[in-house]
């Protein structure tokens, strides 16, 4: 899909279903640029980002908290095991549940991946300083906030 240009019909630069779908484009090859960097992809972010927030976590609940689906959350988790970056042990209450850490490798790689995902974000919002920054997020989040209620 063609990225908007100022040459662009009115129309198409006033559809805010366009704007958003022509920015996620240009945001996607941004973190995908970034997160080839440091070998890793969207979904080892998405899983070590929350180990790293909100600590050990069963497989279901990793894959509710990222919106992973569950058979993809599994093979996500065996490649980050396979690069030391998470460990699992069975959950003392429930045998037939794995309970996934963070390891020392996965706190590293994540800030790794955080330090080149910021330059994503400046790269894709330079033309904002950083109060619109701010309040595009600002923004996004309530939309997406109220999309979630429905």
């Amino acid at each position: 899909m063609e990225i908007a240009q100022e040459g662009a019909a009115g129309r198409l630069r006033a559809l805010p279903t366009r704007l958003v779908n022509q920015v996620a484009i240009v945001a996607n090859r941004a973190t995908d640029r970034a997160l080839d960097a440091t070998g890793s992809r969207r979904y080892h972010y998405a899983i070590l980002a929350t180990l790293g927030e909100f600590g050990p976590a069963s497989q279901a609940d990793l894959g509710r908290h990222t919106r992973i689906d569950r058979s993809d959350v599994v093979a996500v988790l065996n490649d980050l095991a396979v690069r030391g970056y998470i460990e699992r042990s069975p959950d003392p209450t429930d045998r037939r549940r794995n309970i996934v850490t963070i390891t020392r490798a996965g706190t590293e790689h994540l800030t790794e991946m955080d330090q080149h995902l910021q330059g994503a974000q400046d790269e894709l919002l330079a033309a904002l300083n950083q109060e619109e920054r701010a309040q595009l997020v600002r923004l996004l989040v309530r939309i997406l906030d109220d999309h979630s209620r429905g």
